[in-house]
């Protein structure tokens, strides 16, 4: 393999990983917590935009286990939101796991 192809390759799956990034930006997954009282919408990028909790779950007396709700939603969100990306960068990658690169 020549240089010139070599990079012509790089170029391309820059190109592809600069794409399917943008993509990311606007796939959306939503972790949960409390049997859905508490929801956290996060971009395929990881972003945390939008949290949203069921008023039935607002106990001032409990402020704690809201608290618990809300970073246990966001955890999830980002758990999912970790795979969606895996997902989608495996199809650029063929699979194959790149340490240091999503």
């Amino acid at each position: 393999m020549n240089m010139g192809n070599l990079m012509k390759q790089a170029q391309q799956f820059q190109e592809k990983l600069a794409t399917i990034q943008d993509e990311l930006a606007t796939k959306m997954v939503t972790g949960s917590a409390g049997g859905g009282m508490v929801t956290a919408t996060v971009s395929g990028r990881s972003e945390l935009v939008g949290i949203a909790i069921e008023k039935d779950v607002v106990n001032p007396e409990d402020v704690r286990m809201l608290q618990d709700l809300v970073v246990a939603a966001v955890n999830d969100g980002l758990r999912k939101a970790k795979e969606l990306n895996q997902e989608e960068m495996g199809k650029l990658t063929g699979g194959l796991n790149l340490p240091g690169m999503f």
